[in-house]
């Protein structure tokens, strides 16, 4: 970006006044981390946790005016709040105002045009789940649904590279369009930063970008939305389950014991927030080769299918770890489009199905581990 254009885009935020100090959103030190690509201008307002909320107006605010600088074709800001800043004139509001506002994560529920939402979920990395996510989200595109897919990953985003699109997302006024791929509305962090860019945030920062990826993209009408949860317990899945009406969560795992316990983990969190398990699935539970065909179950087999036994929860299926699955999705086409009549993604179909019916009619669709 020019230091013209920065310069420019300085001077109209400075003009941004936070009507509780007095004090411009420059002087304040609130803006941070300022970038553009091809006209299309990001960057973030650091603001103090009790007063996210109250913010709101002034991130507007600061949109606006960065859209209206000549050479800027669209602006998004990310309100974000892990740090105090410090107010130079005005005080702030006293502590009881402070006390009587919602925490961040408990404001009104986010994506109220979503019937269903669906997390795929995983207690540690590497065992396939964004692989697994595109792949039951054109699944479900291709029974006639309306779909939506999230990568909720704000350090590690992998849908541009599975969907493979490098495409930023044009704006609206003050929403983001999200971009149309194999029927698939898609959103996520990946398509609004450049490619090898590290996200070192904090985790406020974290939730405050995922809110807004959920509340200020046209998502539209939609009957499900699959969300590519990150690896672990933490800010992400907390913001998800506090936010928006999760219909339930899909745990990905492979064999192996060190997967099997952590993807217990993951259960156990969607348990304490009230999320149901729709089922389990077990991903690369046996290699191909793709010379031969011979079978190796280099990962074990089988601990998915006993661990939801165990839990009472339904086994969902199988995916074998084969070359073929690796490629497409590298290459940006999922199996289930690029090999329709492969096995594979027969099974991939056959497993969005089941989690749609689950979902649509709950009460009707109790536990039961499905024997293969």
């Amino acid at each position: 970006m020019s230091e013209a254009l920065t310069q420019a885009i300085k001077a109209a935020l400075s003009r941004v006044t936070d009507p509780a100090t007095g004090v411009d959103v420059m002087s304040s030190g609130m803006v941070e981390g300022i970038s553009a690509r091809d006209g299309m201008v990001q960057f973030t307002l650091a603001v103090p946790r009790e007063r996210a909320r109250s913010m709101e107006p002034v991130r507007a605010a600061c949109e606006k005016a960065a859209a209206a600088v000549p050479g800027v074709i669209s602006a998004t800001v990310v309100l974000t709040a892990h740090r105090e800043v410090a107010a130079p004139t005005a005080a702030a509001p006293d502590a009881t105002a402070r006390s009587t506002r919602p925490p961040p994560g408990q404001g009104a529920m986010l994506l109220p045009g979503v019937k269903r939402i669906v997390a795929v979920a995983s207690g540690k990395g590497g065992v396939g789940k964004s692989t697994t996510s595109v792949n039951l989200a054109v699944a479900l595109a291709a029974q006639g649904l309306r779909v939506g897919l999230l990568d909720a990953d704000i350090y590690g985003p992998s849908l541009p590279q599975m969907l493979g699109t490098q495409e930023k997302p044009r704006a609206v006024g003050q929403r983001i369009i999200p971009l149309q791929r194999w029927g698939l509305k898609a959103m996520s962090i990946g398509f609004l930063v450049e490619q090898e860019t590290a996200m070192v945030w904090r985790g406020p920062m974290v939730m405050g970008a995922l809110e807004q990826m959920m509340g200020q993209v046209e998502w539209g009408e939609l009957d499900i939305m699959v969300v590519d949860m990150p690896p672990g317990t933490g800010d992400a899945q907390l913001t998800m389950s506090q936010r928006v009406p999760l219909a339930g969560a899909v745990i990905v795992s492979t064999p192996q014991d060190v997967a099997l316990l952590d993807a217990r983990r993951g259960i156990k969190m969607f348990e304490k927030v009230n999320v149901p398990v729709i089922g389990l699935i077990e991903n690369m539970s046996y290699f191909c080769c793709p010379e031969c065909g011979h079978r190796t179950e280099i990962f074990g087999h089988g601990g998915a299918r006993l661990e939801a036994e165990r839990l009472g929860a339904e086994f969902l299926g199988e995916l074998p770890l084969k070359l073929a699955i690796r490629e497409m999705a590298d290459a940006g086409t999922p199996i289930v489009l690029a090999a329709p009549d492969s096995p594979e993604a027969a099974t991939y179909r056959r497993i969005a199905a089941r989690i749609w019916e689950k979902v649509e009619q709950p009460a009707a669709s109790g536990p039961r581990i499905v024997m293969e």
